[in-house]
């Protein structure tokens, strides 16, 4: 025995070699209940930090793939700009007539010749936009900005084809040599 008042009482006679038994062995189930519950709030906290760092590491790759949505429409933009830049009609001082056309709800204007006019009309060139100007290209390379960025394109095509059926003018054509 290593209590050495347990074994004065027990010399004494005035407690029995089980009752001393009995409450080592009490004290004993007291310490391992503790040593659980500090197991128990332990795991906890490691749950918690757990939780802590998977919710980190969910937030990490949302703002990483953000990062590359964004670096990806850079290098769209980039590649736009480049098809634009390489393969624009350039225009000169015989471009003297105002060609106007409608580009996200407003009326915009691009001077042009005869013979451009006509292929916007017949669908031959579009119209692209870079750094806030228009620039002509031809169809084959409007189409694939479109491809990249719809935005950036103003393409014209036949809309003699849809005809709104409640259009009270529809009798009416409108002359393709119309200047407004």
């Amino acid at each position: 025995m290593n209590n050495p008042f347990q074994e004065q009482l027990l010399k004494a006679g005035l407690v029995s070699k089980q009752q001393v038994q009995k409450v080592k062995h009490e004290k004993h189930q007291k310490k391992k209940q503790k040593n659980n519950k500090n197991d128990s709030a332990v795991d906890v906290t490691k749950l918690k930090a757990q939780q802590a760092a998977e919710e980190k590491s969910r937030r990490d790759r949302e703002l990483n793939q953000k990062k590359q949505e964004q670096a990806r429409k850079k290098a769209i933009s980039a590649e736009i700009d480049q098809l634009i830049i390489n393969n624009k009609i350039e225009r000169d001082d015989s471009c003297e007539i105002s060609y106007n056309f409608e580009h996200q709800k407003k009326v915009k204007r691009i001077y042009v010749n005869a013979e451009m006019k006509q292929k916007i009309i017949a669908g031959k060139l579009g119209i692209a936009r870079i750094e806030g100007r228009y620039e002509l290209v031809a169809q084959t390379i409007a189409e694939k900005i479109q491809q990249r960025n719809e935005k950036r394109i103003v393409i014209f095509t036949n809309e003699d084809d849809i005809i709104d059926e409640n259009d009270p003018y529809a009798e009416h054509q409108m002359p393709d040599d119309l200047i407004w």
